[in-house]
C-alpha cells in the first residue's frame, strides 16, 4: 500500500520558528531546530506524528529498549497537541454515567481506571523530566441549562460510591457564581484531581525526554506513503525508514495517508484567544482559583488563567477546510457572553487548531496490521487520552497487550457517507446539537 498525503491546507501561515502564532508559542520553552529526514534509515519502530500520541509512544518504546524514529510533518506539537485548552479531565470523553449505560459498570470502571493511569502518567512525566509546563490541579464544569440540573450530584455520588473517587462535589448556583464570575451557570461540578497545563511546553518536554532516551526526531519530514509489509517502509520526499513496526499518530492531520482509517474520524477546527494580562486581583475576581473550566454544552466553551494572569478562552468550531479570517472576532463573543465585564479587555493572541472526533466521541485505538498501530479521534479529551494511547501502543509492541486489547475493543464506527459525505452530515449534526445547547 502506497498512499500519498496532501498538503495540510488547514494551517495558517507559520512564523519564523515554524509554528503558527499563539500564546503557547510566544511562551514556549525548549523549541529546537531538528533535522529533516535525509536518506534511508532503519529502526525497530517508525512513529508518524509528533503530537502527544506519537511522543508518548516513542518515549515509552525507547525506554523499553527499542530503536525509534519519529517523523513529524511540521514541528513537534504543531497540531492539536500544541494548541489545545490544556485541560486534563478525569474519565473518558463520555462520563461514567454514559459509559455505564453503554457498556455496563465493569467496562466503565476499567476505562475510568485507564483514565486515572493517564493522569498519573502525565504527573510522573512532568516530575521525572522536569518539564516546565505549569501543571495545576483542579477543574470545574459549569452546568449551562436547567434540564441538566442534578447531573453534577448524580455524577459525584457515582464516582464516590462505585469508582472510589471522593474528589468531586456538586456546587449550587451561588457556589458556582462565587467560583466563576458569570451568571450563565445554574450549577457546577468540581474535580480537585483533574488538572490543566501548558500543552506545547508539555509536548516540547516530552520531545526532549524522548531525544535523551535515544529517539531520532525528524521535523519537516512529511510522510508521503508507507507499505504495511514486514518490515514496513515509510517514505518522505527526501528519505525513508525501514521498520518492523509503524505507529500512526496523526489524528486530525491523517488526511489521505491511511484511507482505511480516515472515514472513522472527522477533522474539525476549534479556536482560542488569550487576553492581555488582567493583573492578579482581576484574574482572581474572575476565577477564584486556578482551575480549568469547561461548560456542559456539546460544543464546549473552555477557559483558564495563565500564570501571567491572562484569560485563555476557547469557543466556537467550524467544519470546513480553513479558519475564520478574524479568529479574534469569531471567539470574542463567546467570551463576552460569559464575561461581559471583559468588554474593555484587549485580546493579544488568537489561534486555531485541528482535532479529530469520532462518531461516538470515544477514542479510536487499535492496529490495522500485525505491525501497524494507530491512535486517534480523542474528541476534545486528548491531553490525557493521547498520552495513554501512546503508552499502551508501546506496551503492545513490547509484547504486553492486555490494556491495549481492552482499549482497542471500543467500537469504532465509520461516519455516514465515509470520507465523501461526512462533512455535510457532520455540519447538520453539529447544527442540531448547537440548537439543543441553546434550548
Amino acid at each position: 500500500m502506497n498512499q500519498t498525503s496532501t498538503d495540510n491546507i488547514r494551517k495558517p501561515q507559520p512564523n519564523s520558528n515554524g509554528y503558527p502564532d499563539s500564546y503557547y508559542v510566544a511562551t514556549a520553552i525548549g523549541i529546537e531546530d531538528r533535522p529533516r529526514l535525509q536518506g534511508d534509515e532503519r529502526a525497530d519502530v517508525c512513529v508518524i506524528g509528533g503530537g502527544f500520541t506519537g511522543l508518548s509512544a516513542a518515549l515509552n518504546l525507547a525506554e523499553r529498549g527499542f530503536d525509534v524514529v519519529l517523523l513529524e510533518a511540521e514541528c513537534i506539537g504543531f497540531g492539536a497537541s500544541g494548541r489545545n485548552g490544556g485541560l486534563i479531565g478525569s474519565g473518558q470523553r463520555k462520563d461514567v454515567l454514559e459509559m455505564e449505560e453503554a457498556f455496563g459498570l465493569s467496562v466503565s470502571r476499567q476505562f475510568w481506571d485507564f483514565a486515572e493511569a493517564a493522569k498519573t502518567e502525565i504527573r510522573e512525566r512532568v516530575a521525572k523530566h522536569d518539564i516546565p509546563c505549569d501543571l495545576q490541579s483542579g477543574q470545574l464544569v459549569g452546568i449551562h441549562k436547567a434540564s441538566y440540573a442534578g447531573w453534577a450530584q448524580e455524577l459525584s455520588d457515582a464516582l464516590t460510591e462505585r469508582y472510589d473517587y471522593p474528589h468531586t462535589r456538586a456546587m449550587t448556583r451561588e457556589e458556582t457564581r462565587d467560583f466563576i464570575a458569570t451568571d450563565q451557570f445554574i450549577e457546577g461540578f468540581h474535580d480537585s484531581q483533574a488538572a490543566h497545563l501548558h500543552p506545547l511546553n508539555f509536548a516540547l518536554g516530552l520531545a526532549r525526554a524522548a531525544s535523551e532516551a535515544g529517539v531520532r526526531l525528524y521535523e519537516q519530514s512529511r510522510v508521503t506513503g508507507y507499505s504495511d509489509s514486514d518490515p514496513a517502509v515509510v517514505k518522505t520526499a527526501q528519505g525513508s525508514v525501514t521498520a518492523s513496526f509503524v505507529v500512526l499518530a496523526c489524528n486530525g492531520y491523517l488526511e489521505k495517508l491511511e484511507p482505511r482509517m480516515s472515514g472513522k474520524i472527522m477533522p474539525i477546527n476549534n479556536f482560542m484567544i488569550a487576553t492581555e494580562p488582567l493583573g492578579e486581583q482581576r484574574a482572581r475576581d474572575l476565577i477564584s482559583e486556578r482551575v480549568g473550566v469547561h461548560d456542559s454544552r456539546f460544543v464546549v466553551d473552555y477557559f483558564r488563567m495563565s500564570d501571567d494572569h491572562r484569560l485563555l478562552f476557547g469557543g466556537g468550531e467550524n467544519y470546513r477546510r480553513g479558519f475564520p479570517r478574524d479568529i479574534r472576532g469569531f471567539v470574542r463573543p463567546y467570551m463576552l457572553k460569559l464575561f461581559p465585564q471583559l468588554a474593555d479587555v484587549a485580546v493579544d493572541y488568537a489561534w486555531g487548531g485541528t482535532l479529530a472526533v469520532t462518531v461516538n466521541r470515544l477514542p479510536s485505538v487499535g492496529r490495522l496490521e500485525p505491525n501497524v498501530f494507530y491512535g486517534q479521534g480523542y474528541s476534545g479529551h486528548g491531553v490525557s487520552t493521547a498520552i495513554f494511547a501512546g503508552k499502551i501502543i508501546a506496551e503492545a509492541i513490547g509484547g504486553t497487550a492486555e490494556r491495549f486489547d481492552v482499549f482497542s475493543q471500543l467500537p469504532t464506527h465509520t461516519f455516514p457517507g465515509g470520507t465523501l459525505l461526512r462533512y455535510p452530515g457532520m455540519v447538520l449534526g453539529m447544527l442540531y446539537y448547537s440548537l439543543k445547547d441553546r434550548l
